[in-house]
């Protein structure tokens, strides 16, 4: 040590007294202390990773493609990789380990016996893994997707009378306003032609986006006829998120910030924030000026939108949601919404022009429900009155599910139906898509048949077994508002057009945030005469079945 302090004392130029040789020894034993730290700290990693690796020898895996990468670049997302996942997923059937690299373990659920311990379990010990959804959050900041503990507990309960059936019951104007629009476009493009082809995912995405911005705003922006700059945003964000995703350059904040897409990121941010933002402040201002009785009775006659809703939003202490806090739950709304919605839609106009027996039977039921009305508008008591038609968007979701997976990180071990466990720390991924092709759950997985949704032949299986929406504490919150906006457009559709697959056209499916395709969804519709003016469709082997409001939930 000495020697050391000398030389030490030397570079500095300082003289060698006493007083500071033991000031170079304590700094020298001050680093060495550190380092010592340092590398037990990194020993207690390694063990910890090695107790994890012992933990997890009994769940099993598929074959590595080499230790450095594990499992990545396996499963594409794309159609063959989604292949591959199957064929996997024919031989494991309830849990298995993939590696995203050499150090990252990954348990993939796919059985509802698997799933239900870690979606069943509370936020606190099951919440979303935040290294799937982080790219989200500068976007959509703490709203109920990314949020989580006591916050999100306190937004849950805040936010769901928002989706109560008395709230959800005007929307329906809304939907069949919107639907109409699209029609009407289609009508336009179609001319004096017999038959045109569309893209479902481009025309239905727009659809929902005017929907929601009516739902949320009570804003029209015509968006389905010209693009305004906040919906043009929302396009782009979504995008630009999901290209993050695979470009492991752009995963530090840093880096992605300086690059072309974090600057037109930031951009299209500010534009949604700076929408959603100026129309809490003037609701909030209205509010505050007029009082809470006034403000309502202003809104006699008028449609209470989610804004609305929010801001009135009390929880049991008398304290309001911030500004901000509505601003993240608004903009989760819009994400959240219109891509799954556009998706799921996208994907049953799809099945049902597949499979022309099944779009029949479901026009019959709309057709049955308009007979002798004036306007070809959908009302609320009307849903329970389309059985057929909820069964095919139910197996659509299950075939097609929008979101693919749903990823949970365990702060605590979690014992599975066998007596395995998961270790504490493990991100789990609930695989959606694969537990509802999982032919130990639904045989013929790959057959669309609406009839396992019958609701007179009911089927023994798991209520997990079908979860589309996400299930337990953290389901989607807005499932009843999906449900009810898929209905009617669908209805609506096949009250006025029949539709069938443009074989010019492959279809490819992508996984991406949600169940999208390569190349669209390209459908031929062709137009069909008034109602009146239609022969009268033959009767149904079973009659529509009749039900009171409010629809059961989904």
């Amino acid at each position: 040590m000495l020697p050391i302090t000398d030389h030490l004392l030397d570079l500095l130029g300082l003289e060698k007294t006493a007083f500071r040789t033991y000031a170079v020894s304590a700094l020298l034993l001050s680093l060495l202390f550190s380092f010592f730290r340092l590398l037990l700290q990194f020993v207690q990693i390694c063990w910890a990773f090695y107790t994890t690796c012992r933990r997890l020898r009994c769940f099993r895996q598929p074959p590595r493609k080499n230790w450095l990468m594990g499992h990545l670049g396996m499963y594409l997302p794309n159609e063959k990789g989604l292949q591959d996942e199957k064929k996997v997923l024919d031989t494991m059937h309830d849990v298995l380990l993939v590696w995203a690299g050499p150090v990252l373990p990954l348990l993939v659920l796919v059985h509802p016996d698997y799933i239900k311990p870690v979606l069943s379990a509370s936020a606190a010990i099951a919440p979303k893994d935040e290294f799937f959804y982080s790219f989200l959050k500068p976007w959509l900041g703490d709203g109920l997707l990314l949020s989580k503990g006591d916050k999100w507990s306190r937004h849950r309960r805040l936010l769901t009378p928002a989706f109560h059936f008395d709230i959800l019951k005007p929307y329906m104007k809304i939907f069949n306003q919107c639907a109409n629009i699209m029609h009407t476009k289609w009508r336009r493009h179609l001319g004096e032609k017999s038959v045109a082809s569309f893209d479902m995912f481009e025309h239905i995405s727009l659809m929902t986006l005017d929907s929601l911005q009516k739902c949320v705003f009570s804003y029209s922006s015509d968006c389905q006829e010209k693009m305004s700059d906040y919906i043009s945003a929302i396009i782009e964000l979504s995008g630009l998120v999901v290209r993050r995703q695979y470009r492991l350059h752009h995963y530090p904040n840093f880096i992605y910030y300086l690059s072309a897409d974090g600057r037109r990121f930031r951009r299209a941010c500010d534009i949604v924030h700076r929408f959603t933002t100026e129309v809490i402040q003037e609701r909030r201002q209205a509010l505050s000026q007029q009082g809470v009785e006034k403000w309502l009775q202003a809104k006699q006659g008028k449609t209470l939108d989610f804004i609305d809703v929010l801001l009135l939003a009390k929880d049991e202490d008398g304290k309001e949601l911030s500004d901000e806090d509505i601003r993240a739950e608004a903009d989760t709304f819009m994400f959240e919404g219109h891509d799954t919605t556009s998706s799921g839609l996208s994907w049953v106009l799809f099945n049902l022009a597949k499979y022309p027996e099944y779009q029949e039977k479901c026009r019959e039921e709309i057709q049955e429900i308009m007979k002798g009305r004036e306007l070809e508008d959908l009302e609320w008591d009307d849903l329970t009155q389309l059985p057929f038609t909820t069964m095919c968007i139910k197996e659509s979701l299950r075939q097609f599910p929008p979101v693919t997976l749903v990823s949970r990180r365990c702060t605590e071990d979690i014992k599975l139906p066998d007596g395995r466990i998961i270790p504490k720390g493990i991100i789990c991924m609930v695989n959606i898509y694969g537990t509802h092709h999982n032919p130990t759950v639904w045989p013929d997985s790959k057959v669309y048949n609406p009839y396992r949704f019958d609701p007179l032949n009911p089927q023994q299986r798991s209520p997990l077994a079908y979860v589309p929406f996400s299930a337990g504490p953290r389901n989607c919150i807005g499932q009843s508002f999906a449900m009810s906006e898929m209905r009617v457009a669908v209805a609506l559709t096949l009250l006025r057009f029949r539709l069938s697959v443009d074989r010019t056209h492959k279809v490819r499916r992508k996984p991406e945030l949600i169940l999208r395709t390569e190349n669209g969804i390209w459908l031929n519709v062709e137009p069909l005469p008034p109602l009146g003016a239609q022969a009268t469709p033959r009767e149904s082997q079973a009659p529509p079945l009749r039900a009171q409001a409010p629809p059961p939930k989904y």
